[in-house]
């Protein structure tokens, strides 16, 4: 198949030519009922917004420009099978899951998972087993999964279906994936990768080993994030021993009926342009960010940490995009440099924590954007530093598993202050986001370490979510529990 194909956006463009009257959805009728989305979005982009139809396919079950769209994009990645989605990175984790696994099935994953993999057991009622991560103390950061953790956990429950990986974790982590994949295989087990920030893996030289030539059985590939297309739209990919149409079906339980020709197309053109020039623009990037580090050490007191980290186990690789850096050090939180650089500089990087931030370096950063960061850090260093007595350094802290994600998620609860929930369970999700890695999941066992952390986080300025109190000030737990 050719690469330079994109057959969705030459339909759309067929489609807009032929000026065909519309008497379906939507009702902004190419835009001329919404002027004032027109003036927003312009013509060229609502004018093809339009529902399926025999002409453009049907994501539900495609046989024509969509068809072959997937499979181009299978081809690009070195899959089995692709899918197109539309509903973000979250609805390919939760179809991994679900495709795997059943009520009181186990499932052996990393507790630093984003919320949609708890989602995900929430809805199929799955018994999740914990690898819970090592932790750099000086970062205060989650590592990757170790080997002889995979294999405990393997040997201790090989009645599981499923190992879960993160690939790479957001500060750019990686586990020994190929290794993992065999010992997972080796008990019949099948491998689920999550990749939402790994799509460059699949383009160029000098990155970690992507899902599918580790062997995987399925990779979630987040294309919005460093692959350019539009918000919500990523790739589902299947290895050779996953049935397509049954991963069809279980997509089709929670995707929508009415799908986005905007983001499907920015998935077939994303494609092209990753499977054309993908491997020499993220090597750009790769360089961007090393030159990155290297100015933003040399400011003092900031630690963007890279590839030295390497230890061939819990970090066993570094995706050499990634631009971390830990702040604690100028007795900053990540959180406190991220809304500086916000409202006093107009510079929105991805995320802060309490101790780290990332800038999030993709295919459409130049070097210039890269000085006007470094210039504001360094900047920021000099009017704000201050001594870091009293800061929390710790990211991640180990849950005390009680009870599955679905059975405490419904079951009856009681709103109780924060401060007065020690020693209760958890009926809800507590977490910063980004990144999205729960502080608290369902079913975990509340302790005065995370009711600090869980306060901290909030006096720092995180945005929480998850929890039923928009204000963060109760929380839901398990009545009588």
């Amino acid at each position: 198949m050719s690469q330079e194909k994109a057959p969705i956006y030459e339909a759309l463009e067929q489609f807009r030519r032929m000026r065909i009257v519309p008497f379906d959805v939507p009702g902004h009728k190419h835009g001329r009922g919404n002027p004032e989305l027109v003036n927003l979005l312009g013509s060229q982009c609502v004018s093809i917004d339009v529902n399926s139809m025999k002409p453009l396919d049907n994501l539900c079950h495609p046989v024509s420009v969509i068809k072959e769209a997937e499979q181009l994009a299978a081809e690009a990645f070195g899959a089995a099978g692709a899918f197109l989605m539309v509903g973000g990175t979250t609805s390919s984790v939760q179809t991994m899951i679900l495709t795997c696994c059943k009520k009181g099935d186990k499932i052996i994953l990393p507790r630093n998972v984003h919320r949609s993999v708890i989602n995900a057991l929430v809805l199929c009622g799955a018994t999740p087993i914990y690898v819970n991560p090592d932790v750099d103390n000086r970062l205060g950061i989650s590592l990757g999964m170790k080997l002889e953790q995979v294999e405990k956990a393997i040997q201790e429950n090989p009645d599981a279906v499923a190992v879960f990986v993160n690939n790479p974790t957001y500060y750019g982590i990686c586990s020994n994936l190929r290794e993992i994949v065999k010992l997972a295989h080796d008990r019949n087990m099948k491998v689920l990768v999550d990749e939402a920030h790994g799509t460059h893996f699949y383009f160029g030289e000098g990155f970690p080993v992507n899902a599918m030539d580790a062997g995987a059985d399925m990779a979630s590939v987040s294309m919005h994030k460093s692959g350019g297309s539009l918000t919500q739209s990523s790739f589902l990919l299947i290895g050779k021993n996953m049935h397509p149409g049954y991963v069809r079906q279980i997509i089709n339980l929670t995707q929508t009926t009415s799908a986005s020709y905007l983001l499907l197309s920015s998935l077939d053109i994303s494609r092209r342009n990753l499977a054309l020039r993908g491997k020499e623009s993220f090597q750009r990037v790769a360089e961007l960010a090393e030159y990155a580090r290297t100015e933003i050490n040399r400011i003092g007191g900031y630690y963007a940490f890279g590839n030295e980290l390497i230890n061939q186990d819990s970090i066993y690789d570094f995706d050499p995009t990634k631009l971390s850096v830990h702040t604690l050090e100028i007795g900053l939180a990540g959180i406190e440099v991220y809304d500086i650089l916000r409202d006093d500089y107009d510079i929105q990087i991805e995320f802060g924590d309490i101790g780290n931030m990332l800038a999030y370096l993709s295919i459409g950063d130049r070097k210039q954007e890269v000085e006007r960061l470094v210039s504001a850090l360094a900047d920021i260093k000099r009017r704000y530093q201050k001594d870091k007595t009293g800061m929390l350094t710790q990211e991640y802290l180990s849950p005390q598993v009680v009870m599955t994600p679905q059975e405490s998620f419904y079951s009856e609860k009681e709103s109780l202050p924060v401060e007065k929930t020690e020693g209760r369970i958890c009926g809800e999700f507590v977490m910063c986001y980004p990144p999205g890695i729960p502080i608290l999941a369902p079913g975990e066992k509340i302790t005065g370490q995370i009711i600090e952390y869980i306060l901290y986080a909030k006096d720092k300025g995180c945005s929480m979510t998850g929890p039923e109190d928009e204000k963060i000030e109760n929380l839901n737990v398990v009545k009588g529990e």
